[in-house]
């Protein structure tokens, strides 16, 4: 095998994808960490601030749902770089709108429209990422802009902490303006650009559903990546409610547990990516990462009267076992040729997002019959078993070089 220096993996491309990523969790993670604070400054009563944060995520996640299949085909047909340049424009002002809001229905519908603009960032960087660099240190690059850019949930709650919640919102604007700049420099990769030459049809979606094989992996790409949502979301956002559940013993902080979950986020993240080099296996490593998971769920969820720092260890725990998200991505991004990668990297992670909606719902839903624990158990254990039955005879695409187009 040829061998590559640092260069090769660390340029600026990767520096833009990782810096990019870490604006994306930044946001996604500041509002969790911001919701009780936020929420009663507009006067939502305390028993209905989870509700409420549950009803303006799914707004969210909603948004990014809407946002993936614009920049995704935008991406095909446009470039990964018009998707790079116009999602961050538009997260950058929604938040800074935000920072405005005084009722909910306008506190909804910015975090609809920031959600539209962040969905473009991880995939069109991991597109853009898996392009240029060596097919044989792909895992490396996607690693390193997964682990740096889930960083950005340390600053968030760092910066909810510190800030008054509009302010928290502002600075999240700024930060995305500040990365349009250093984004003008990036070029789009070889391999899109000679895709322009060819006639083949670039960024339609609909062509993913009228092929079985295709239609197959690219359902199995979103569904493989469903358990690390459900911890984030699930196990991680509604932890002082879950502690309580639990009998924990001590107060459970949301943003405390939210920062030590997306540090082991990063840690797993880097560790999924050198471990899959390593082996040379995406496909085991995400088997190994989700078998971890299943662990970490079971003595998270019956460890009762533990103490509030053991419930943090096991919110760092959860989250170096989810941390497989850089090489589910990457997956993805592989399984499709260079005429629809974009859609389907761009979609892909937001489809796992956008399931955040029907899990939080099955979840609201079960929880008062079943109680909170349980009914998180019973979603957990089906979104993980859904998970491994989609790899299940998944391709390995471990070094595959993705200079090839998706004809019918």
């Amino acid at each position: 095998m040829k061998q590559h220096s640092w260069r090769d993996i660390i340029n600026l491309t990767v520096i833009v994808g990782a810096l990019g990523y870490f604006v994306d969790i930044f946001d996604l993670i500041l509002f969790p960490i911001i919701r009780t604070q936020s929420l009663t400054a507009l006067g939502v009563p305390p028993d209905q601030i989870l509700p409420t944060f549950l009803h303006l995520f799914n707004y969210q996640m909603t948004g990014m749902l809407v946002g993936g299949l614009f920049w995704g085909i935008l991406g095909d047909k446009k470039g990964r770089m018009s998707v790079l340049f116009g999602s961050i424009t538009l997260y950058s002002l929604a938040n800074i709108a935000n920072g405005f809001a005084t009722t909910i229905p306008a506190y909804a519908a910015l975090r609809f429209i920031a959600g539209v603009g962040l969905s473009g960032e991880l995939g069109a960087a991991i597109t853009l990422v898996s392009e240029v660099l060596p097919k044989e240190v792909r895992s490396y690059g996607t690693a390193v802009v997964a682990s740096v850019g889930i960083t950005g949930a340390l600053v968030a709650n760092f910066v909810g902490k510190v800030m008054p919640w509009n302010w928290a919102f502002i600075t999240g604007g700024i930060l995305g303006l500040l990365l349009l700049v250093l984004r003008i420099k990036v070029t789009d990769s070889g391999m899109f650009m000679d895709m322009q030459h060819s006639a083949v049809t670039k960024g339609n979606f609909l062509s993913l559903f009228n092929n079985w094989g295709r239609f197959s992996r690219y359902l199995r790409s979103i569904l493989i990546g469903v358990p690390i949502w459900y911890v984030v979301a699930i196990l991680v956002s509604s932890s002082p409610e879950l502690a309580k559940g639990l009998g924990v013993v001590g107060k459970v902080n949301s943003g405390d547990a939210v920062a030590c979950c997306y540090l082991g986020l990063a840690i797993g993240d880097l560790s999924s990516g050198v471990i899959s080099q390593w082996i040379a296996s995406r496909i085991r490593t995400v088997l190994l990462f989700q078998g971890f998971t299943l662990v970490m769920v079971l003595v998270t969820l019956f460890s009762r009267g533990a103490s509030a720092q053991t419930y943090y260890l096991f919110c760092v725990a959860l989250g170096f076992a989810a941390g497989y998200w850089a090489v589910f991505v990457t997956i993805a991004s592989e399984q499709f040729g260079t005429n629809l990668r974009a859609t389907v990297t761009v979609t892909v992670p937001n489809f796992v997002r956008g399931a955040v909606v029907p899990i939080s719902l099955g979840f609201l839903a079960l929880k008062a019959h079943w109680g909170i624990v349980n009914s998180a158990l019973f979603i957990g254990l089906c979104c993980l078993a859904v998970a491994a039955l989609s790899l299940w005879g998944m391709e390995e695409t471990h070094a595959k070089d993705l200079d090839f187009l998706e004809v019918d």
